[in-house]
């Protein structure tokens, strides 16, 4: 047991040093290896002597658990990963998981929000907070995600800098540092303006007192510096209760579908999504396809001759 979480360390400290790869990320791989290294050695074995069979019967008891599908692909793309490495790094002179081919993912499209519902909670957003100083950095939060589709981490870490100068795109840096322009709306320009008001009073104070100015755009008193992915989805829950929204069908990542709904049933094509969204593969963005043949169903009932009444 030992040795597997000495090789689960090895393989994220590589994955950290030669791929750039996220925390979050890394937080996953290790959760995931972990479970796999528990269920080996209850069955006498580990990462150096598991064969292809006993990897087929972790997956098989993964699925007797009722984990869900797109769980079970994830951990077995860690496994894959980990003896790729194995086998690079010399411990292990074959993969035993190379040939085993997973469940796949559902391609359903996420929970996402209607319009009306957006302006809800971008409302309450607006009236939300103790002082106007909290109100603004509400507003703002939810302008510039719904305007951006940005993940909840980049937007909550955000540099400053990305919106001085009342930009109309801006550079957020993405999953595997990938850098992506996004455009911004005017409602979410009026918004980062207004919080940069109260954000750049609060920082001159702090400067006054000797401390440091923050980098972001969403300072926080907190280890990162900035605003928490926790903080946030507490806050867009309170967000939706407040708007008349049953809060267990929102959460920040849905303000990130909702964005990419709408612009695809206003005309938008897939690739244009897959860009703003920060997609490698165009194959991810194509949960959202349903939403194009829709489109392109109404387009024929209410333009072609033969499809009209009487």
């Amino acid at each position: 047991m030992g040795d597997d979480h000495r090789h689960i360390s090895a393989f994220l400290d590589a994955q950290a040093a030669e791929l750039g790869a996220a925390g979050n990320t890394l937080l996953a791989y290790g959760r995931d290896l972990r479970d796999v290294a528990d269920w080996l050695a209850v069955q006498g074995s580990g990462f150096e002597r598991a064969t292809r069979d006993d990897i087929e019967s972790y997956l098989i008891h993964c699925e007797a658990q009722g984990l869900a599908r797109a769980t079970r692909a994830r951990r077995l793309s860690a496994i894959k990963q980990l003896y790729r490495f194995a086998f690079d790094e010399g411990w292990r002179d074959d993969n035993p998981a190379i040939q085993i081919s997973g469940p796949g993912k559902d391609k359903r499209l996420p929970k996402t929000l209607s319009i009306d519902d957006v302006e809800k909670l971008l409302n309450a957003a607006e009236t939300h907070g103790k002082t106007a100083s909290e109100r603004a950095r509400h507003a703002c939060l939810m302008q510039v995600l719904y305007a951006t589709g940005l993940r909840v981490t980049e937007l909550v870490s955000l540099p400053v800098a990305a919106v001085r100068g009342d930009p109309r795109l801006i550079l957020v840096r993405g999953k595997g540092g990938k850098e992506r322009m996004v455009p911004l709306s005017p409602p979410a320009r009026a918004a980062v303006q207004d919080w940069l008001s109260h954000r750049d009073a609060a920082e001159d104070e702090k400067r006054t007192k000797g401390k440091p100015p923050s980098p972001f755009l969403f300072p926080s008193r907190g280890k990162d510096g900035h605003l928490t992915r926790h903080w946030f989805f507490n806050l867009i829950k309170t967000l939706a209760a407040q708007a008349g929204i049953d809060p267990a069908q929102v959460t920040p990542h849905t303000l990130r579908h909702a964005f990419a709904t709408h612009l695809l049933q206003n005309g938008a094509d897939l690739r244009a999504i897959q860009t703003l969204l920060g997609h490698a593969d165009v194959a991810t963005t194509e949960i959202y396809t349903h939403v194009l043949e829709e489109r392109l169903r109404d387009l024929v009932l209410e333009h072609h001759p033969l499809a009209r009444d009487g």
